[in-house]
């Protein structure tokens, strides 16, 4: 099996948010809402969503956005989510998707990339470490809704 990794296409939509809601578990990600959002994102350069493909059907997917920070020359690179299907696990995948989201930073000359990662995502979070991502800071949130 042929795994492609590409940048999103407007096509990829329906399948992108399934990844969403499956195995994000962001529950919101329906179609219409992945559309709007991916639409805006399109035109800002600083945002970048690669999917990956394997026989023709998306099974992973990576979106990131180079952000600014005081304290952070060159600013970096924030992902704000990757996931591959449980099916498809295993095979690179993941590995592949985070290789182009890093070269990504490199080419905006961001020198680093971060993430947050949910808690109960325990096998995401051994992957980043096996990855050469280092545990350095908790993510905290506030709902205003």
């Amino acid at each position: 099996m042929e795994i492609v990794i590409r940048k999103i296409d407007q096509h990829d939509y329906a399948a992108v948010a399934a990844i969403w809601r499956e195995v994000l578990d962001i529950r919101n990600a329906t179609v219409e809402h992945v559309t709007e959002t991916y639409e805006a994102m399109r035109h800002d350069d600083g945002y970048v969503t690669y999917v990956a493909e394997a026989d023709g059907k998306i099974v992973g997917l990576v979106t990131a956005v180079k952000v600014l920070a005081i304290g952070h020359p060159g600013g970096y690179v924030k992902m704000n989510g990757i996931g591959v299907l449980p099916e498809h696990r295993h095979q690179g995948i993941g590995k592949k998707l985070m290789e182009h989201v890093e070269r990504f930073a490199i080419e905006n000359g961001a020198p680093y990339v971060g993430l947050a990662s949910g808690i109960s995502r325990v096998e995401a979070h051994a992957f980043y470490g096996n990855s050469g991502y280092q545990k350095t800071s908790y993510w905290f949130r506030k709902n205003l809704e």
